[in-house]
């Protein structure tokens, strides 16, 4: 599914202007099994293999049981055709003072959904990703068939760009200071835009000295983690000075996470409205990737989004008049 390209609102849009946005919405990213090519951002699945992750931890993986491999692969099916195109498939939890599983329990929870996905013809067309700090994980994983790897942790694992390379895999690096146990104790920045770049950049070279391709790069600002409620609202909207000053496209996982009712009070149960006006503040700001649980709700809305844009550049070019298809008025 092609999702909406972006304007920004905040000026007045020229037509010329229009134009360039919706050219610079174009955009590839280089993965295990090729260059996927997309004309405006996209939705990433959260498939979280874990019975204990901080917002639906259980619903696939109970704590001593088997995962519910055919259950998760039905459910990824469902977001697939509701407009996900990336799912990313995790088996630990890394929600604030989550403890290390190990990489053989991540592998055990993983790797059967992943390999179950790979084999099924029908999800030729999405991106496989894991999440995971951890290079052998990434290995079993790219072995099962994943086509990436989402690390928050900004390849803590000195072998993990390694790894990455060896399989020609796509990339997400993240920006997390310390661990999901500790990256919440003592959180400072003088200079939160300008040190989460400067750390981006950093894994960057680390990842393209080791033999990542730059087209397999994605890079994530991690809101939530080791942040504050406040830096992580400013990072949702920070995507086009990220991209500029890292050079590659961003992703944005602000889905559920608790700074949304910090700053905005009292939500919804689920935080899922919350959580798909964070991701359309995202795309507007110039997010290609949103990370949600809310994939049907999110992805209705951008297709809402993409249609009204739609209309206003054909209006806006002139060449529609006041022709168009009828609809009752409610």
């Amino acid at each position: 599914m092609s999702l909406a390209p972006h304007f920004s609102y905040h000026r007045e849009v020229t037509r010329d202007a229009a134009r360039t946005a919706l050219a610079s919405s174009e955009w590839s990213w280089k993965h295990r099994r090729g260059l996927a090519r997309f004309d405006g951002p996209q939705v990433m699945a959260i498939v979280n293999m874990t019975p204990d992750s901080f917002s639906d931890g259980g619903r696939f993986v109970i704590e001593g049981a088997e995962p519910a491999v055919s259950v998760a692969k039905r459910q990824c099916a469902r977001w697939l055709e509701a407009g996900a195109g990336i799912l990313d498939v995790g088996g630990e939890s890394t929600r604030p003072g989550a403890e290390a599983v190990g990489g053989e329990a991540e592998i055990r929870r993983v790797c059967p959904l992943i390999a179950a996905l790979r084999a099924d013809a029908s999800f030729d067309a999405a991106l496989l990703s894991v999440d995971t700090r951890h290079a052998e994980v990434a290995r079993a994983a790219f072995e099962a068939g994943a086509d990436l790897v989402n690390d928050i942790s900004g390849l803590a694992d000195p072998q993990m760009a390694e790894v990455v390379a060896e399989f020609g895999g796509g990339l997400v690096i993240g920006h997390m200071r310390g661990t999901p146990k500790t990256m919440q104790r003592a959180i400072h920045f003088d200079d939160l835009f300008g040190e989460v770049e400067a750390e981006l950049r950093r894994s960057i070279a680390r990842a393209r000295e080791a033999g990542v391709e730059a087209e397999a790069i994605l890079v994530d600002p991690c809101v939530g983690f080791g942040k504050t409620a406040e830096q992580s609202a400013a990072l949702v909207a920070a995507s086009h000075r990220l991209e500029a000053a890292c050079e590659r496209p961003v992703l944005i996982g602000a889905s559920r996470k608790s700074f949304l009712p910090a700053l905005a009070g009292e939500l919804s149960e689920d935080r899922s409205l919350a959580s798909v006006a964070a991701a359309l503040c995202a795309l507007e700001h110039g997010a290609k990737v949103v990370r949600v649980h809310d994939v049907e709700a999110t992805a209705e809305a951008v297709r809402v989004r993409q249609a009204i844009e739609g209309q206003w550049r054909r209006f806006s070019d002139g060449g529609a008049g006041a022709a168009g298809r009828e609809v009752p008025a409610r």
